[in-house]
């Protein structure tokens, strides 16, 4: 129970991905934490909910390169821990003269992943629900990770170490003091030595005032699902062939398709869920031209928040009480377990990793 006045090393204030990690790992490293959720389990106000998110190594950075690697060893110790698979490995293919596929290809091999370089033909047999017209990456790490299970099992873990798990529970204020911080929500109120805020589009607003934080721009993005003409394996595709990268993955019976680009800008306190028609137009059309194997028409369509830092970095680091955790601009998912990690690093007083930090 919520008592009128609690003392706690570490707060967390967010439930999604990022913040069920820290929760799960700073617990785990012997913390007394309390997390808050303003929102109940499995809402979808947020960038956390659904239950497909992109697995990849394949990325034109050696930093995700490296950071993917450590991920994906830590789904695999999770996945056991909870005793679920919540990481899938269908394979990832890249496309596209926007992906570089002989650039990316040698660094995926320098980083030790066993990718391969195809071309479009020997691409299309594999694959024959999706068309190719250039050099073809396979990272054969990639896959899909099942977002809402992952934070269930994150949060159980966590309260199994002794985290006070608070949902529908908004922090209203947050006012630093000489030891920590006092936050205060309806039920009552919470004294922490260090604050971890991991609250995606809320997170500006939460701390405006207290951290100096880079732009970060809040958009409705829109996905949309396609059935499959045959019930084949589809692995991840990204697609760098247009002025847009298009992103592909299979969710359940269908395969999901999106665009990683800003959508319209937008607020989370605000959004609302409305569908962009135009976007939809784009994603037939996408799908009729570059994804045969697919019905064009989508079966079902949602939207969720991106929160864009202005060079889609990571915003990870410390500044005095607070802990800062935002894994931006609409590609974290894939890390949250290291993400929850390197919060906890912070917690500890380790430092941020350079490109993440605050300036």
């Amino acid at each position: 129970m919520i008592r009128g006045m609690d003392d706690i090393d570490v707060a967390i204030v967010g439930l999604g991905l990022a913040g069920s990690a820290a929760a799960r790992a700073v617990s785990r490293r012997g913390r007394s934490v309390a997390a808050f959720e303003a929102y109940g389990p499995g809402h979808r106000r947020g960038s956390s909910h659904g239950r497909a998110r992109i697995f990849r190594r394949a990325y034109l950075d050696p930093l995700y390169v490296e950071l993917t690697g450590r991920a994906g060893r830590l789904w695999e110790e999770l996945g056991e821990q909870a005793g679920e698979r919540l990481l899938t490995r269908t394979g990832g293919v890249d496309h596209g003269r926007g992906r570089e596929p002989e650039r990316m290809a040698r660094l995926l091999r320098d980083h030790g992943v066993a990718a391969e370089l195809l071309d479009p033909a020997e691409a299309a047999r594999r694959w024959p629900g999706i068309r190719f017209t250039g050099p073809v990456v396979l990272d054969p790490e990639g896959g899909v990770v099942d977002p809402e299970a992952a934070i269930a099992a994150l949060v159980r873990l966590a309260a199994e170490d002794g985290a006070h798990i608070a949902y529908d529970t908004p922090v209203r204020t947050m006012e630093p003091d000489s030891t920590g911080v006092r936050l205060r929500t309806d039920e009552g109120t919470w004294h922490a030595r260090t604050v971890v805020v991991a609250a995606g589009g809320w997170t500006g607003p939460l701390l405006d005032g207290l951290v100096p934080l880079p732009p970060l721009t809040v958009t409705r993005q829109q996905v949309f699902f396609f059935a499959p003409e045959d019930a084949g394996p589809w692995p991840t595709v990204v697609h760098g062939e247009t002025s847009l990268d298009l992103y592909a993955l299979p969710e359940g019976p269908y395969v999901k398709l999106g665009e990683h680009a800003p959508g319209p800008v937008t607020t989370a306190a605000d959004r609302d869920f409305t569908v962009d028609p135009a976007a939809r137009e784009r994603a037939m059309a996408y799908a009729r031209t570059w994804l045969p194997g697919l019905d064009p028409v989508p079966r079902s369509e949602l939207t969720c928040l991106y929160t864009w830092t202005p060079d889609e970095d990571f915003v990870i680091d410390r500044r005095g009480p607070f802990v800062v955790c935002s894994p931006c601009s609409g590609h974290g998912a894939k890390f949250t377990p290291l993400l929850g990690e390197l919060a906890a690093d912070l917690v500890d007083g380790r430092p941020p990793i350079d490109r993440f930090a605050l300036r």
